[in-house]
C-alpha cells in the first residue's frame, strides 16, 4: 500500500480555545458552541511549545456514561512557521502505528507476518516493547515515542529530561546485536521535515541515542500531518545528529 495516501481518521472533533491546563490531566476549553468544558488532557509531559493559552484546540467527545470527563483534548494549533495542528494525545500514536503496521505502509520494517504489542523483553523481562514484529526474518523490536516539540522546521525529542526514555534506549542498544531494534519517533505535526534529539532538554538522552545508532539501533522519524479529520502519513523526516 502506498504510504503517500495512508490516513488514520479521528472521531468527530469539536473546536475551541484553550483557557488553561492544570494538574497535568485537566484542560479548561471554551468550545465554539459557547460552552466551557473541562477536558481530559491525555499528556502528562511538559508539552513544551504546544500549550499556549488562547490557542485553537480540538477535542473529541465520548458517549461512555462511566467517564468522569466526556471530552478528550486531541490537538492544538501552533504558529512556529505557519499555522499547524499538533496532536497532543499520547495514547494515539501507538494505535495509529498498530494500524500502519497492519496496512504495511512502513517498508523499512519488512518482512514480517505477525504484530504483537506490549511484549516483555530486556534482561529482567520487566520492560514491555511497544511492538514486536515476527516472521521468517529477524524479529523487529519497536519503541514508539510521541514527538511534538519543534524549533523551526526541526522536530525534537525529548522536550524534558526522561529517565524512562533513557532506559528504553539502553534496552534497545542491548538488543541490537541479536535482533533488529527500532526507535520510532511519531512526529505528531506536519510542519517538521527534520528530526533531531532534544539535546538542550536532555543531553544524556541525545548521547544515548547517538550511542544506540552506532550500535545498530535503527531510527524512524515518521511524519504525520494533523487535521480535524485525522492523520496523514508524510514519510520519514531527515535525521540530523550534529550538535
Amino acid at each position: 500500500m502506498s504510504s503517500s495516501f495512508w490516513f488514520y481518521p479521528y472521531p468527530e472533533l469539536h473546536p475551541g480555545i484553550l483557557l488553561k491546563r492544570y494538574k497535568r490531566f485537566f484542560a479548561d476549553i471554551k468550545l465554539d458552541s459557547g460552552d466551557t468544558i473541562t477536558a481530559h488532557c491525555p499528556n502528562t509531559g511538559s508539552m513544551t511549545g504546544v500549550c499556549q493559552i488562547g490557542s485553537r484546540v480540538l477535542v473529541s467527545q465520548s458517549d461512555n456514561p462511566k467517564r468522569k470527563l466526556a471530552y478528550t483534548w486531541e490537538a492544538i494549533e501552533v504558529n512556529d512557521i505557519r499555522p499547524a495542528w499538533v496532536g497532543v494525545n499520547t495514547a494515539l500514536p501507538n494505535r495509529a502505528i498498530r494500524a500502519a503496521l497492519a496496512a504495511r505502509i512502513l517498508p523499512q520494517l519488512e518482512p514480517y507476518t505477525e504484530i504483537k504489542a506490549e511484549v516483555p523483553y530486556g534482561r529482567d523481562r520487566k520492560s514491555r516493547i511497544d511492538f514486536l514484529l515476527t516472521g521468517e526474518a529477524s524479529p523487529v523490536y519497536i519503541e514508539v515515542k510521541n514527538t511534538t516539540w519543534a524549533q523551526g522546521s526541526q522536530a525534537l525529542f525529548p522536550d524534558t529530561v526522561t529517565t524512562r526514555g533513557q532506559k528504553h534506549l539502553r534496552e534497545l542498544t542491548a538488543l541490537a546485536p541479536q535482533a533488529r531494534a527500532v526507535m520510532l519517533y511519531f512526529i505528531n505535526r506536519g510542519d517538521c521535515p527534520e528530526f533531531s534529539p532534544g539535546d538542550t532538554a536532555d543531553p544524556a538522552y541525545g548521547l544515548l541515542l547517538r550511542t544506540a545508532i552506532a550500535a545498530g539501533v535503527e531510527v524512524l522519524p515518521c511524519r504525520f500531518e494533523v487535521t480535524r479529520q485525522g492523520l496523514t502519513y508524510l514519510g520519514l523526516a531527515t535525521l540530523k545528529l550534529k550538535q
